[in-house]
């Protein structure tokens, strides 16, 4: 099962700020995921117009399942997370991870049958896209795995969080590895991935953690010329395997 997660900017491109959500597009279907795990996604808003962009992106991709959750209400239309699917979405909630004053955040939580051979397995997704401020993040972090969408869960169930972390120092990764029993499927600490800024990567701000019997095979960022124009942020791209418990 390949993962994708991307901030995808709201289509609007890092460096010619123009609004063109087909190179989005043209990105993933390059890349063939089977969940794609987007941040930044707008909805009625005039700088995209006023686009639907879950439904946009996601019948261009071939996507029949769907989910999407606004965080950051604007003048007109909102902005917030989506998840793309191959496979059937079985529940999905949106966990809210605002810590006021400060900029609106969430974590879409979707549950997703994969088949496998004559099995379906579920597995739990949380896209998430963090504050910029690093007791923001682990405030938020805590309350992600403490909510009851993920609280309910054991060690046992297949769970993986991804997204823009804005997590410079890697402290939000270490956090979840140490005290909440997920892997770096994406690698943890200095050894990160980076994935911002698009053109030349310095910070690794988007990672992918996983948890329960899910081995994690391969990781990479997009090399496309397409990708470092599409959006400020890299896409990153895991490739996991689903084990039996």
């Amino acid at each position: 099962m390949r993962v994708l997660t991307w901030n995808v900017h709201k289509g609007i491109g890092g460096l010619d700020r123009r609004y063109d959500p087909d190179r989005v597009v043209e990105v993933i279907r390059h890349h063939q995921p089977d969940v794609v795990m987007l941040q930044e996604i707008d909805e009625d808003v005039p700088r995209s117009r006023h686009h639907r962009q879950v439904d946009v992106l996601g019948a261009a991709c071939g996507y029949d399942h769907r989910a999407f959750a606004p965080n950051v209400k604007l003048r007109r239309g909102h902005y917030g997370n989506a998840t793309l699917s191959r496979y059937p979405i079985v529940h999905t909630v949106n966990v809210n991870l605002t810590l006021r004053p400060k900029k609106a955040r969430g974590a879409l939580i979707t549950e997703v049958a994969v088949p496998v051979d004559e099995h379906r397995y579920s597995v739990h997704f949380a896209n998430w896209h963090l504050g910029l401020s690093a007791l923001e993040r682990r405030w938020q972090a805590v309350q992600l795995v403490s909510a009851q969408a993920i609280s309910h869960l054991n060690q046992r169930s297949r769970l993986v969080i991804a997204g823009d972390a804005n997590d410079w120092s890697g402290a939000v990764g270490r956090w979840l590895v140490k005290r909440a029993g997920f892997t770096g499927a994406s690698r943890i600490g200095l050894r990160r991935t980076p994935t911002w800024p698009a053109w030349r990567p310095v910070g690794a701000l988007d990672a992918v953690y996983v948890r329960g019997p899910l081995h994690f095979r391969h990781h990479f960022t997009s090399r496309l010329k397409l990708a470092r124009e599409a959006s400020d942020h890299l896409p990153l791209i895991v490739d996991l395997e689903l084990e039996p418990r």
